[in-house]
């Protein structure tokens, strides 16, 4: 597995609309891009500081893993995951990672936000830190 940067940081929130506020004019940063991820069911914004951005993530169903992750922190958002971006792409990285013992969320990558090819390791197998994986599609 070959990491290139961190792609981005995603932090659980109730409501973007909500969010942004403190992100642009309290922090200064500009949110770029909203959209929805419907098999996700999410929805994201991102902002950018230096290389790495930040997407806020907003549930748009109570079964969401989003909405699951805010409701199990008391109600609140937080810090949710942390995302590396891979230069010998997700799915040798996915074949490095179960070939080291680490538990899979993703067996093979799938479409993310911005277009990204995606996949997710799972927190008991990364020190408690949910992990993705991130590729630009060829």
């Amino acid at each position: 597995m070959k990491i290139s940067h961190i792609e981005h940081l995603g932090i659980a929130v109730k409501s973007i609309e909500e969010a942004l506020p403190y992100y642009e004019n309290v922090l200064g940063l500009k949110c770029y891009n909203i959209e929805t991820v419907e098999d996700q069911k999410v929805r994201t914004a991102f902002l950018k500081v230096g290389d790495v951005k930040i997407e806020l993530l907003e549930p748009t169903s109570p079964e969401s893993t989003i909405a699951k992750f805010i409701e199990k922190n008391n109600g609140n958002g937080g810090m949710h995951h942390l995302a590396f971006a891979i230069e010998d792409g997700v799915a040798n990285a996915l074949a490095s990672a179960e070939a080291a013992g680490i538990r899979l969320i993703d067996k093979a990558p799938r479409k993310g936000a911005e277009g990204l090819n995606i996949a997710f390791l799972h927190p008991k197998s990364t020190l408690g830190v949910l992990t993705e994986l991130c590729e630009k599609p060829e």
